[in-house]
């Protein structure tokens, strides 16, 4: 049976060899060959990875020289074994090989990314991947020889691929060769900017952005949606297997749970948000609607208070600016949003119309002081009866002699500032309340994996039962002779399998565990290993072995 190199790398290279081969190869060749795999490990440098997050958390990941030594005694005791191991087949030869190790080892979930944190711009562009693209992107991924399941996470401000690998360290590597191949930018420099993170650390990270604490902006609301749409996409898609699914659709409740129970996303943390916002708090509640604002300049300060209007439920708006283009792109830009257009000339009389002022100006002057508000017509009762102006222009735009009036106030970026760090401090206080959600639920997460693992027992049990029926009616059949009535072998083989269910009724039931329950899971594996050992369901081809089988059959297609 000829195997492609191609397989699971260096790992499998000198261990799937063909069936056909001479039985006299000599021990000593063989050594040889399995000893070519020591040396990539051999010459790998210990490496730390080191994270800071926004939380004040620190990771680091290490690749330990005890897996290193592991595997050169591994290597060793499979080399006295060799001169007989081309009489067995592939999956025998892997069986008790020094590559065994993986089959024995539980697939890990790995994230691999670069973000606003510790990538730049130029470099996340190249990375990104349309969210058309992210079916095509699983495909690829899962089609590595040690990729299991896998997505996409890619907006502005970070690409992550999230994938359960069969070996940790083989994956990364395949993983992050395959982002230097899309993107064109040399494995070193990825390898440079790049995050990891594994299991644990990694269902904690996803949790983290999901819940918006590892964003720029804290408990923005966007990425929960970003993070709801990858599961969108990747319903259907092959790869996007119960791992990943299960890790993503945990994240989404975790976002919606904080954002509950903390309500993390409330208060303006910009300037432009603080400023809409405590305008917003000296206006009545009942004039939000109605109030007419203003917004004299329209450039990205301006843009900003605008937007941040608009999220607010205002419709309507006059806008003062040099020129009209800037106006123009705004207004195309915000869709059924009524804004008009005034050129500066004209500002004094739109002032006059107006009941909140905003100014985001370069003016080095005041456009406004107490002489140029005086005389403007006071505003409507409704909306407090007092002119605001909201200045977050640095120099000023409205002079602080305007407070002198009885008609007016004036509240300028020193004061905006005072919301925005009470808004921070409220913010980090709530992310430490969602620390603690997100580390229940990663508890929780895990468990529920962990649960998974009972699985190939429960399929190895039943399958080793159903051959001992099988085997045994066989031979009840068999003595009964060949003309036996149809109805009466259906009744000997219906009798078979209701003996064999309500035997293995109790085994299953404490077998099964929903993962809710710390006590309760611990008592499940602890019986499921109790079982391997009673029916030797260990010697069953393990579920890693499956997997590479899989992988065998389609290198060779």
């Amino acid at each position: 049976m000829a195997v492609s190199s191609a397989f699971v790398g260096a790992k499998l290279d000198a261990l799937l060899v063909s069936n056909t081969a001479s039985s006299s190869m000599s021990a000593s060749a063989s050594t040889a060959q399995i000893g070519l795999l020591c040396k990539p490990v051999a010459a790998r440098a210990k490496r730390a990875a080191l994270i800071r997050r926004n939380s004040g958390i620190f990771r680091c990941e290490v690749a330990p020289d005890a897996l290193v030594q592991t595997e050169k005694v591994d290597l060793a005791n499979a080399a006295s074994s060799s001169a007989s191991a081309s009489s067995l087949s592939a999956l025998e030869q892997l069986k008790t090989s020094a590559a065994d190790r993986y089959t024995k080892e539980r697939s890990s979930i790995v994230v691999i990314g670069l973000s606003i944190h510790t990538a730049p711009v130029e470099m996340r562009e190249k990375l990104a991947i349309p969210e058309a693209e992210w079916p095509r992107a699983i495909s690829e991924l899962c089609g590595l020889n040690h990729i299991e399941e896998a997505t996409v996470l890619s907006t502005c401000n970070r690409m992550e691929i999230y994938v359960v690998a069969l070996s940790r360290h083989r994956g990364v590597k395949e993983v992050t060769e395959w982002m230097s191949k899309t993107s064109g930018i040399p494995v070193s420099e990825i390898c440079e900017h790049r995050f990891l993170l594994y299991d644990k650390d990694a269902t904690h990270h996803i949790f983290e952005v999901s819940a918006g604490l590892d964003s720029l902006v804290l408990g923005e609301g966007q990425i929960l949606a970003q993070v709801k749409q990858v599961v969108k996409v990747g319903q259907g898609v092959v790869g996007f297997g119960r791992n990943i699914s299960g890790l993503f659709k945990h994240a989404i409740t975790v976002g919606k749970r904080v954002r509950t129970e903390t309500n993390i996303a409330a208060g303006a943390v910009s300037v432009s948000s603080a400023a809409v916002e405590l305008a917003l708090m000296k206006l009545p509640e009942n004039s939000h609607a109605t109030a007419r604002m203003l917004v004299i300049g329209a450039g990205k300060m301006g843009k900003l208070v605008i937007k941040h209007l608009v999220a607010k439920g205002c419709t309507k708006m006059v806008v003062v600016n040099r020129s009209e283009d800037r106006v123009s792109a705004i207004r195309e830009e915000i869709k059924d949003v009524e804004i008009m257009y005034k050129p500066l000339t004209e500002m004094q009389n739109c002032a006059a119309e107006a009941d909140v002022v905003f100014t985001s100006t370069a003016s080095e002057t005041p456009l406004f002081l107490k002489e140029h508000v005086v005389d403007l017509p006071p505003v409507s009762p409704n909306v407090g009866g007092l002119r605001l102006f909201v200045d977050i222009s640095v120099p000023r735009n409205v002079g602080a002699c305007v407070n002198d009036l009885e008609t007016a106030r004036v509240y300028n970026v020193d004061d905006l500032k005072e919301v925005v760090a009470a808004n921070k401090e409220d913010r980090l206080r709530k992310a430490m309340e969602a620390q603690a959600i997100i580390t229940e639920e990663s508890k929780q997460f895990e468990a529920w994996r962990d649960s998974l693992e009972t699985v190939p027992t429960i399929k190895k049990l039943r399958a080793y039962a159903e051959r001992i029926r099988a085997a045994e009616l066989d031979k009840c059949l068999s003595k009964m002779g060949d003309d036996i009535p149809k109805k009466t072998r259906k009744a000997v083989d219906d009798l078979s399998r209701g003996i064999v269910n309500k035997l293995l009724h109790g085994p299953m039931q404490h077998l099964r565990c929903d993962g809710s329950d710390s006590r309760t899971l611990s008592e499940t594996l602890e019986n499921m290993h109790a079982l391997n050992r009673m029916f030797s369901l260990e010697t069953e081809i393990s579920v890693l072995e499956q997997k590479i089988r899989a992988k065998v059959e389609q290198t060779q297609k």
